[in-house]
């Protein structure tokens, strides 16, 4: 029998850290999943002997030990494993996510400057980590709203199915609603050059609801209990999934194959781990 990928999260004991922690022992709890704390450290200044740095490993393990302590006081999560390392942080995390089922990290750490909208760390693995990654922003899962906001989707023609499983999956969990939230322009319903009249905003809309519906079908029919509202909008994408945020729980979003090759964030996903106002799920086709 396969083991169960673990949910993995980078904790350094930032009160940023701490958020993330809590977000991924809820998330550990509702996939019914093992947790993994990952903390890294690394010798900054130059040339030292062994025992300097044996001072700074002891210090990363105690602040391991107790981000795993925490995990394992404050929730019914059977498995917490500690993962130290030496190193980059935000490779160590890709690394990890290539056995992980989510990977979740604070939206900025220590390393981060006080001006820093969202560090390089969590840039960096929602760009180039192999599974989703959640980036905790906002005021994270503790204390619990009593009215919870759904979980928001942005979806276009190329979304990928992994992102819609993803989305779908969150909201059964959390039992919220479903917000799939498609924005942008109308396409026009043009069939060649000559053709220069606007298009029919009701006909595109229709076109848009239909297609929407067809492509949202399976999973409605896997996941009947997950109430699912659409949203058609005509504004840009990634300013209609800011706004959102501003009421989510969390909003999911798709990596696209050319940004993850790259190694470079697109713009919607740039925006939302920077500006969003709650967790967003970073998933890679």
């Amino acid at each position: 029998m396969a083991q169960p990928r673990p949910v993995v999260v980078g904790y350094d004991g930032s009160d940023f850290s701490m958020q993330a922690l809590e977000w991924a022992m809820d998330e550990a709890e509702l996939r019914k999943l093992p947790l993994v704390v990952s903390h890294t450290w690394q010798w900054p200044y130059g040339e030292a002997d062994e025992e300097a740095k044996l001072h700074l490993r002891k210090a990363a393990e105690h602040v391991l030990y107790h981000g795993a302590d925490c995990a394992r006081a404050c929730s019914t999560i059977t498995e917490v494993t500690t993962d130290l390392y030496e190193g980059s942080a935000a490779q160590r995390l890709v690394d990890l996510s290539a056995g992980a089922e989510v990977v979740v990290v604070g939206s900025r750490g220590l390393g981060a400057p006080a001006r820093s909208v969202v560090g390089s760390v969590a840039a960096s693995v929602a760009a180039c980590a192999l599974s989703a990654v959640i980036v905790v922003r906002g005021a994270g899962p503790l204390p619990v709203p009593l009215h919870p906001g759904p979980v928001v989707v942005g979806v276009d023609d190329s979304t990928a199915d992994e992102v819609l499983d993803f989305a779908f999956h969150e909201a059964a969990l959390r039992r919220l609603r479903l917000r799939v939230l498609h924005a942008g322009h109308p396409r026009p319903l043009t069939w060649g050059v000559a053709m220069t009249h606007l298009p029919d905003l009701d006909d595109s809309a229709r076109a848009c609801q239909e297609r929407l519906d067809g492509r949202l079908a399976p999973w409605r029919e896997k996941y009947p209990d997950t109430p699912v509202d659409v949203q058609l909008l005509t504004s840009a994408p990634k300013e209609a999934l800011r706004a959102a945020s501003a009421e989510a729980t969390s909003v999911v979003v798709g990596m696209g194959r050319t940004a993850r090759r790259t190694g470079h964030l697109g713009a919607i996903v740039r925006c939302l781990v920077r500006h969003a106002r709650c967790p967003v799920a970073v998933v890679p086709s």
